[in-house]
């Protein structure tokens, strides 16, 4: 009796453990899903409520400071109240905004749209990896550059979708709620399933010191350069005169589809190659990448230069963090929050000092500055993977 009490228990736990994998992938799916949502109504909102590129800016620096603003008050309450409740509050509120934002008719609407819109992606993308850790835990092997994957993944449906209503002649509005109704559909699937988190005592904020530091900076870097293809790269093409407004999505879009094949394969790569192999390849071929942009006068290649910046920035990321968790500078779990929050505010704050630069010089002239900045990653690899 006592046998079959253990197995029955041991197969309820698979079972349990099966199923909040099933509810972890449908978030970083949604999540990446609804934010990509976004990349291809910009331009159609920034000439519906008249800005220009300075205004722009200040207004993805309120998604970017609803974000950062509630990253760390989700790692608070996480010890408090579970991940669940939080991962479903960021994506149903995801859900919930993204229609507002093609429906604001001034900068004064939109500021306060962004605003909630960032908030509830910084608290489900925070809440989303605590839980994807307890998951990757149960589970006993390697989960994490899937979950990751399918944010990816998540990311090139929605600039798909929306960059194709929107080209077929679709209006922004219907086009966003499709999108916000599709998110909401995901959550809706994954909510029994969570795992019911009961937490620990909050881990407090800290400065990167050491090592970290460098880890921090080139995070930092790697998730601008992501929040800049998504927030200004469609943008740009327009600038250059590539492509029309109904498909500058398509940037975006094939950067993530190339973001979405190296991580799916990233554990694979890393395995074979190496971290420090991985992150000058990597360099090259963002390097390579910008280079693709900004000079060539054919739409096919610089489409190609955003698939070699998704195909380089992709594991940089899960490299720095594996990076983190083994220095002994500061403790792995305050170094890795430490990583965490310093890349989430490149990619969700640094796209708005963007657009201040744009506004002096002009959008290709901070590309140039993102390629330089990119360099950093292959110059400082042997620090970052030498200890």
């Amino acid at each position: 009796m006592t046998d079959l009490t253990q197995e029955t228990s041991v197969t309820a736990e698979a079972t349990r453990t099966a199923a909040a994998r099933l509810a972890t992938r449908l978030a970083f799916f949604s999540s990446g899903f609804a934010v990509a949502c976004w990349a291809p109504l910009i331009p159609f909102v920034k000439a519906r409520i008249g800005a220009d590129e300075a205004q722009l800016g200040l207004l993805l620096l309120c998604l970017g400071l609803g974000s950062v603003t509630a990253m760390p008050l989700t790692g608070v309450l996480v010890s408090r109240i579970g991940t669940r409740a939080l991962i479903l509050t960021g994506g149903f509120g995801m859900a919930l905004v993204l229609p507002l934002l093609p429906l604001a008719a001034s900068v004064w609407q939109l500021a306060p749209a962004l605003a909630l819109f960032g908030a509830s992606l910084g608290m489900i993308d925070v809440a989303m990896n605590i839980h994807a850790v307890e998951v990757e835990a149960r589970s006993g092997k390697p989960l994490m550059s899937g979950f990751h994957g399918l944010f990816s993944l998540g990311n090139f449906a929605g600039a798909g979708l929306l960059t194709l209503l929107l080209s077929l002649g679709a209006a922004p509005l219907p086009s966003a709620l499709l999108g916000a109704v599709l998110t909401a559909l995901a959550m809706l699937v994954a909510t029994p399933r969570f795992l019911r988190h009961r937490g620990g005592a909050p881990e407090p904020l800290v400065l990167p010191r050491g090592l970290v530091l460098v880890l921090a900076l080139l995070a930092g870097v790697a998730f601008l350069t992501e929040g800049a293809m998504l927030d200004w790269g469609a943008l740009l093409v327009l600038e250059r005169g590539l492509l029309s407004p109904e498909s500058a999505g398509l940037g975006y879009m094939t950067l993530s589809a190339a973001m979405v094949l190296a991580r799916m394969t990233g554990d694979r790569i890393i395995t074979r190659l190496g971290d420090r192999r991985v992150l000058l390849l990597g360099g090259a071929f963002t390097t390579v990448g910008f280079l693709l942009l900004l000079l060539s006068p054919w739409p096919p290649l610089a489409l190609l230069g955003f698939a070699g910046i998704g195909l380089g920035i992709a594991n940089m990321v899960p490299i720095f963090f594996s990076a983190a968790g083994r220095q002994r500078a500061m403790p792995p779990g305050l170094a890795i929050a430490a990583v965490t929050t310093t890349g989430y505010a490149g990619i969700l704050m640094g796209p708005a000092a963007i657009g201040f630069v744009a506004e002096a010089t002009s959008i290709s002239a901070t590309f140039w500055g993102l390629a330089v900045l990119a360099l950093l990653v292959p110059l400082l690899a042997r620090v970052v993977t030498g200890r």
